[in-house]
């Protein structure tokens, strides 16, 4: 089990949930409140419209690498910036993406949980 008092070990279980398909852990991981801006579309969903497309098998990551992530903390919020590789489908529509992402921690009731995530496509290396 990652350190739930560490944001960036939060934030690789993050990762490690999207690929092993755990609702369950993303629900955990993921604040009561959470928005994520969609890397491909730039919509803004809400953590139960995730969560209810991801149990549905509609969106499956097949491949995460996560290439670099650095971390600033301030009080009980912190700041992860990192760029990643991905591929899976959605639907019947299979994806391949570079991006750079901003992921907001909040902590509460001792934890780390996302608040915010958002991705940006960019060029391969």
């Amino acid at each position: 089990m990652a350190d739930r008092n560490d944001p960036l070990a939060v934030d690789r279980l993050f990762f490690a949930s999207l690929i092993s398909s755990d609702a369950h852990a993303l629900d955990q991981i993921l604040a009561d409140d959470f928005l994520i801006i969609d890397v491909m579309s730039g919509a803004e969903t809400s953590k139960a419209a995730f969560l209810d497309v991801f149990r549905s098998g509609q969106l499956k990551f097949e491949k995460i690498d996560s290439l670099e992530a650095r971390m600033r903390q301030y009080d009980k919020t912190a700041v992860v910036t990192g760029r990643t590789r991905m591929s899976g489908r959605f639907g019947e529509t299979t994806f391949a993406v570079s991006s750079r992402y901003t992921h907001v921690y909040v902590e509460q009731q001792g934890r780390w949980r996302m608040a915010s995530a958002q991705g940006t496509p960019i060029s391969p290396d």
